[in-house]
């Protein structure tokens, strides 16, 4: 059965998604309404990245699930979201300075995903996000288990992937996170 979702939250949804078109050409605001609809989780998962600094908007649709995906298309890496250390483990791991919480663990209490690397450069064909700041992304196990944790930006109107220890944190880096309605 369908739940009713707050009319505020659908305005800025539905405004936002009419204002921005061309990130997801092909895809009608009564489908995404109805997704929503029919999901009290997702949608309470679209307004916390909302009240994080997210600026949630579609940004495509799984072509094997049909589920739509919601990117953070905030400018910048949303406010509500920064210095954080990659993981819990990265957290546990530091001793003094320990920031307030990891992207991971944030990430899940949202009931989102951190961008992958290839969601991240489809989100830069959409617009130019992280022009001041950057976003951890999802990072493969291997490179995980070697201590590190990738992060991107955009500088020079190119996409860059770096690496950095998981456990650093800095305030202007934050996440993108994705979620699948």
């Amino acid at each position: 059965m369908a739940t009713r979702i707050p009319d505020k939250s659908v305005a800025i949804s539905k405004a936002r998604f009419e204002r921005h078109m061309q990130r997801h050409e092909g895809i009608a605001w009564s489908t995404v309404l109805a997704r929503l609809e029919a999901s009290p989780a997702a949608f309470a998962s679209l307004v916390k990245m909302e009240e994080t600094g997210g600026e949630p908007d579609v940004i495509g649709q799984d072509p094997v699930t049909g589920e739509i995906l919601f990117g953070d298309c905030s400018a910048e890496s949303p406010a509500g979201r920064r210095s954080l250390c990659y993981d819990p483990e990265a957290l546990d791991a530091r001793k003094e300075n320990k920031p307030n919480g990891s992207a991971i663990g944030m990430a899940a209490e949202l009931g989102i995903e951190l961008m992958t690397e290839d969601q991240y450069r489809h989100l830069q064909t959409l617009g130019a996000f992280d022009l001041k700041t950057s976003s951890w992304i999802f990072t493969p196990s291997d490179v995980r288990s070697l201590g590190g944790a990738l992060f991107c930006d955009r500088r020079y109107g190119k996409v860059f992937v770096y690496h950095n220890g998981a456990q650093s944190y800095y305030a202007a880096r934050g996440f993108r996170g994705v979620l699948r309605v």
